[in-house]
């Protein structure tokens, strides 16, 4: 005989305050991996002793959403946490209180309400440093010959398991470009949200692939999060 199961806490009316956090994830921090720092996260607003708002159903928990995750290796201060609490706290004593949990290379900068959805976010921008296994100014003639192709066709796997080749090149717009020393400095804006996501891992190692390239050092920093007309998304 079938049985009406009702969901946990369904008859309860919760009140809901969202907030954004804006964090910094850097030094030994940069090696978490997203699943990983997403379970950090959560212990990181329990210990906090915020009242946090947990989700409704069978198996309710802390709601946190991320918008964008970060590529493993890649230093930010621009990240984004969305979470929601059951009291309408001061943004600084949520910040404050969060701040006081995070473990080294895990800083709260801000935290404020939401002001666009997640699906406005068009592109990140990020800035890289490496030192190349050639001059560096060999290597940024090699990199400007790169970008001048007039196709830069990567292999993506689909859903049925077939690969296709897409080309990135359209995708890619240099800010800057120079050397600095050994090193070779690059600014790029990639597409970023649920649209597209570009990694700037997949645009170097197809950069070095092509012309053979390695590297001894490298550090990547994302500097922005942005909507399509440019503004920061917050």
């Amino acid at each position: 005989m079938a049985q009406n199961i009702t969901p946990k806490l369904s008859t309860l009316q919760i009140e809901k305050f969202d907030y954004r956090a804006v964090y910094a994830k850097y030094g030994r921090a940069r090696y978490i991996s997203h699943l990983d720092f997403m379970r950090s996260m959560q212990r990181i607003i329990k210990r906090s002793k915020l009242p946090v708002w947990h989700t409704q159903g069978f198996n309710p928990h802390v709601y946190i959403m991320f918008p964008l995750a970060l590529p493993l290796g890649t230093d930010s201060r621009v990240e984004i946490m969305d979470f929601a609490l059951t009291q309408n706290l001061p943004n600084e004593q949520v910040k404050k209180q969060l701040g006081e949990k995070c473990p080294e290379g895990i800083e709260i900068i801000s935290v404020s309400q939401p002001v666009h959805k997640h699906t406005e976010i068009k592109y990140a921008e990020y800035d890289i440093k490496f030192k190349p296994s050639i001059p560096a100014q060999e290597c940024l003639d090699k990199w400007n010959g790169f970008m001048s192709l007039e196709k830069i066709e990567i292999e993506k796997r689909t859903k049925k398991k077939t690969v296709n080749l897409v080309d990135i090149k359209p995708h890619i717009t240099v800010l800057d470009a120079q050397t600095d020393g050994d090193n070779v400095k690059l600014s790029m804006r990639l597409p970023a949200g649920t649209d597209f996501n570009l990694n700037t891992n997949v645009v170097l190692d197809t950069f070095f692939e092509r012309y053979g390239i390695e590297f001894e050092t490298i550090c990547t920093l994302r500097t922005k999060i942005a909507l399509e007309n440019g503004e920061i998304f917050t």
